[in-house]
C-alpha cells in the first residue's frame, strides 16, 4: 500500500541526498522518503549485495539512486565516496548519517575493545562523514542539510553504555558544528529514534522489548518512516532556521525514566 504523501511533491527536486547505512531499514526509508520527494539518492554502506537490492527496489518505485561501498571508520574511503559522487553529481545537497551499530550487554561484560569499536564506528565515523561533507561544500561555496540519527537513550540505558557515550559525543557535535558552519550555510541537526520496528531489533531479548514497549506514552513501537519523516523535515526549507537541535522521536520513552539494570 502506497504511504500518503505528508510534503509537498517534488520538494528535494534538483538536490542529492547521501544516506550512510541506506541498504535497511531507517536508512532505506529516509532514502525512498527523499527520494521520493524528487532527491537523486546515494546509499552507502558496507555490504555491496545489501546497497544493490536497496537501489533496485528505490529505483522500482521511481527514484534516482545509485550506490556506493564505504567504511565510515576508513577517513581513507570516506574521501573516496565523496571525489566519486563530488565528480558524479557536482556535489552533496544533504547528508544523512544514518550508519551505525551497537550490541547489548552489561557494562562489565563490555570489553575495551567492544566500547572502543562501538565509539569507533558510530562517533569518529559520523565526524568522517560530516567533516568531508563540509569541506566540500565550503569548498564550493554551497550550503547543505546534514542530519545524524543518534538514539534515544537521554535517561540512560546500563546495557548500551558505550551507544549512549557514542552518540552523546555526536549529539553534542551536532551542536558545535551548527555554531562552526552555520555561517557557510550548512545546518546540522539530529534525530533521535526510540524503538524503531526495524529487521535490527532481532538481536536483542524479545520480551524486554515488549516490556519497554507498554511502558511508553504512545503504546507501539516506531516505524521506520516515521523517522524518516522526521529526517526530511530537517533536511527541507522549513527547517532553513532550525540548527544544532536533536529531535527526539521515540513515543515518549525519555519521559518514563532510567531502566535499571536487570
Amino acid at each position: 500500500m502506497t504511504e500518503p504523501a505528508v510534503f509537498a511533491p517534488g520538494l528535494f527536486s534538483g538536490r542529492t541526498a547521501l544516506v550512510s547505512g541506506g541498504g535497511t531499514g531507517i536508512g532505506l526509508a529516509t532514502a525512498r522518503e527523499l527520494g521520493g520527494l524528487g532527491a537523486r539518492v546515494a546509499v552507502a554502506g558496507r555490504t555491496v549485495e545489501t546497497l544493490e537490492k536497496a537501489v533496485a527496489e528505490l529505483r522500482r518505485d521511481g527514484i534516482d539512486a545509485l550506490a556506493h561501498p564505504v567504511n565510515i571508520r576508513r577517513e581513507d574511503e570516506v574521501a573516496a565516496l565523496f571525489a566519486a559522487l563530488g565528480e558524479r553529481f557536482g556535489g552533496i545537497d544533504i547528508l544523512v548519517n544514518n550508519a551505525g551499530g551497537q550490541f547489548a550487554a552489561a557494562p562489565l561484560d563490555i570489553s575495551a575493545n567492544g566500547f572502543r569499536a562501538v565509539v569507533d564506528l558510530n562517533l569518529n565515523g559520523t565526524w568522517h562523514m560530516t567533516r568531508a561533507f563540509a569541506a566540500a561544500a565550503v569548498a564550493a561555496g554551497r550550503g547543505g542539510k546534514v542530519v545524524n540519527i543518534v538514539l534515544s537513550l537521554f535517561n540512560g540505558l546500563p546495557q548500551m553504555v558505550h551507544a549512549g557515550a557514542a552518540r552523546a559525543g555526536v549529539i553534542n557535535m551536532t551542536k558545535s558544528l551548527a555554531v562552526a558552519w552555520g555561517r557557510h550555510g550548512i545546518t546540522v541537526n539530529a534525530v533521535a529514534p526510540g524503538t524503531i520496528d526495524t529487521a535490527a531489533l532481532a538481536q536483542y531479548d524479545q520480551a524486554a522489548l515488549q516490556a519497554d514497549v507498554r511502558r511508553l506514552p504512545i503504546k507501539r513501537m516506531g516505524g521506520a518512516r516515521e523517522v524518516a519523516l522526521a529526517v526530511a523535515y530537517l533536511a527541507s526549507p522549513a527547517a532553513d532556521y532550525v540548527t544544532g537541535t536533536t529531535l527526539i522521536v521515540d513515543g515518549g520513552e525519555h519521559l518514563m525514566g532510567a531502566v535499571p539494570e536487570a
